[in-house]
């Protein structure tokens, strides 16, 4: 298995659809079980081996970075945006502090590890000679806080498939991946979506993925916050 040295936390977005919380909170910064969606996502790089990560921020980037000056490990590198470029965008400008392959994460999932850390089925299951992506998906039925129609369908080898405009897939996008820098190659545009760099590499056949064996949080609007919220209490009370 290869061990990956460094990563990206995407935590520049403005966070519009959990107003009016994020009128004066980064998203983030909001807390889960009394520490914030950002640290526990650098928490579990740490745990398998990350020693830097690179965190974007554009909105309130201030309040992210007091945030982040409060951890002495891993070492963290700020990637500030002057402009929101995307999730592409925002790794892109971020790859020369990035080795040739890393992992990303959303600052707004929230996950519990099954049997294995995810982070490290994702980078056992990781082949750079034959992947540019492995993704990450969790079961739309088992997501905490989500509503959507799934992303990505599976097929019998394995492989994942975009879903078409009026399908409804049973997977969906997890928020956290590892990416080989040369997924990068040709995109000239400084704003654009990692769907994009997806997409491509399905095509190619370059993109692989594994489901989530363990519970998964969605943390994009207040309805999931409050979700997560109930069910991670009501788990602790089970315990």
């Amino acid at each position: 298995m290869i061990v990956l040295r460094t990563a990206m936390v995407l935590a520049a977005g403005l966070g519009t659809r959990m107003r009016p919380m994020t009128e004066t909170l980064p998203k983030p910064l909001i807390e889960i079980n009394g520490r914030t969606l950002l640290d526990h996502a650098i928490d579990r790089l740490a745990l398998v081996g990350v020693e830097r990560v690179v965190v974007n921020v554009h909105y309130k980037a201030a309040m992210v970075a007091a945030q982040l000056a409060r951890r002495d490990h891993p070492r963290i590198e700020i990637s500030h945006e002057t402009e929101l470029l995307d999730t592409g965008g925002g790794v892109a400008r971020a790859l020369p502090l990035l080795d040739d392959t890393f992992f990303v994460v959303n600052s707004d999932v929230f996950w519990l590890d099954g049997k294995e850390r995810a982070l490290q089925r994702l980078a056992a299951a990781f082949d750079p000679e034959r992947m540019d992506a492995m993704l990450l998906l969790q079961r739309t039925v088992t997501a905490v806080g989500y509503e959507g129609t799934g992303d990505y369908l599976v097929d019998a080898s394995g492989n994942p498939h975009r879903r078409g405009e009026r399908e409804v897939a049973p997977c969906l996008f997890a928020g956290l991946q590892v990416l080989h820098r040369r997924a990068f190659a040709g995109i000239s545009d400084p704003v654009f979506s990692l769907v994009r760099l997806f997409d491509r590499a399905e095509g190619a056949g370059r993109l692989h993925a594994i489901v989530h064996d363990g519970e998964w949080y969605h943390i994009g609007t207040p309805q999931g916050l409050a979700a997560t919220r109930e069910r991670l209490a009501s788990d602790h009370l089970e315990r």
